[in-house]
């Protein structure tokens, strides 16, 4: 895993927190359309029997990410970018930067030898309770934003923009509200966090044993991909219930919040929103691992460093560019073609941060 490394002992705090920050917010904005799908299909009831005014308005992820594109405009798509900038640079940061100290205070400095994954488990929970602590108002107005749909003609917005939904949470709920849903946040993010690097690694581990796989581009994509399904899996549950608080106010506990949902809509309302939280996840989990993967074997406050990297990451684009090779395929071309775009996108930003860090 990122954190196991013994390279990653020579980077410090503060590079570390910037490297997961960037990458974090880079891969925030290429999935939250699917994370604002995620959010309207977790915040629909079920339909009532009989009642053709009540169907579902949002069916699956491409019938609701078209639906509100339709209905909303493409740009409604990325609501909450910017709470959610935010939130990636507070708990992007924190839960990746403080994994290695955490896990280092719960093996003691004298432990030799590998890490026991019930520790490696436990600093995860830790770090990702921790992080969504402080984060937790972003998520908050991340969440309320995305849950607004089209309104009627005449109907104001509950909120102009992400500044003023905090200063609108603090003057008519309380600053105390800014931290509605802590509990079902905390829950999910911890579980999440750790579901994502335990898997990660084992997932990566497990790749490496075959035969033609080795460490690089393809098997990190592949480990991302695994990290991301194991965290949906295990955190759908207490992550339907968090967009649930956050976006309505009608739910008086975590608890009351979870009750309500089983009763009336059944277990599998707690799925809701699988497919899109996956596709999310699942693409967040490759661009932050891989970036992770990279920077722990390089310095990229470096100019050789940076120099390895950005050739690390041309050299993958390539390696996927050839495992998924098919001919006379439009959309693997398109799909294979947007995938290098990101890397030297990413590049740009990498080569940015660098001159950041350099500059400190």
């Amino acid at each position: 895993m990122v954190a196991d490394s013994k390279g990653n002992s020579d980077i410090s705090f503060a590079g570390i927190f910037a490297s997961s920050a960037f990458a974090a917010c880079f891969a925030e904005i290429c999935t939250i359309p699917l994370d604002t799908a995620k959010v309207r299909l977790q915040l629909q009831k079920k339909a009532v029997a009989g009642d053709a005014a009540a169907l579902p308005k949002y069916r699956g992820m491409l019938g609701t990410v078209a639906t509100i594109a339709r209905e909303e405009g493409a740009v409604a798509l990325w609501k909450g970018i910017i709470p959610g900038l935010h939130r990636q640079c507070i708990y992007g940061g924190l839960r990746i930067g403080l994994y290695e100290p955490v896990k280092n205070l719960y093996v003691g400095k004298d432990h030799v030898g590998d890490v026991p994954l019930s520790k490696k488990i436990l600093a995860a929970l830790t770090t990702g309770a921790l992080g969504i602590t402080v984060a937790n108002p972003t998520d908050l107005v991340k969440v309320r934003l995305q849950a607004e749909g089209k309104l009627a003609p005449g109907v104001p917005r509950r909120y102009t923009g992400a500044l003023n939904a905090y200063s609108t949470i603090v003057r008519q709920e309380g600053i105390g509200a800014l931290w509605t849903g802590i509990g079902p946040n905390v829950a999910r993010n911890a579980i999440i966090n750790a579901a994502e690097l335990a898997s990660y690694d084992q997932v990566k581990q497990t790749i490496l044993k075959i035969p033609g796989f080795t460490d690089n581009v393809v098997t990190h994509l592949f480990a991302g991909l695994g990290a991301g399904f194991f965290a949906v899996c295990i955190g759908s549950p207490v992550d339907v219930v968090k967009s649930r608080m956050m976006g309505d106010a009608v739910y008086k506990s975590t608890l009351d919040c979870f009750i309500k949902t089983l009763k009336n809509e059944g277990p599998l309302a707690f799925y809701k929103g699988f497919l899109p939280n996956f596709g999310r996840l699942g693409s967040w989990n490759v661009i932050m691992f891989l970036t992770l993967e990279q920077v722990q074997v390089t310095k990229i406050v470096s100019p050789f460093g940076y120099y390895l990297l950005r050739r690390s990451l041309v050299r993958g684009a390539m390696d996927v560019q050839m495992f998924f090779f098919v001919r006379d395929s439009d959309i693997k071309t398109l799909l294979l073609d947007t995938f290098i775009e990101i890397c030297f996108a990413f590049i740009k930003i990498l080569e940015r941060l660098r001159i950041y860090l350099k500059l400190r």
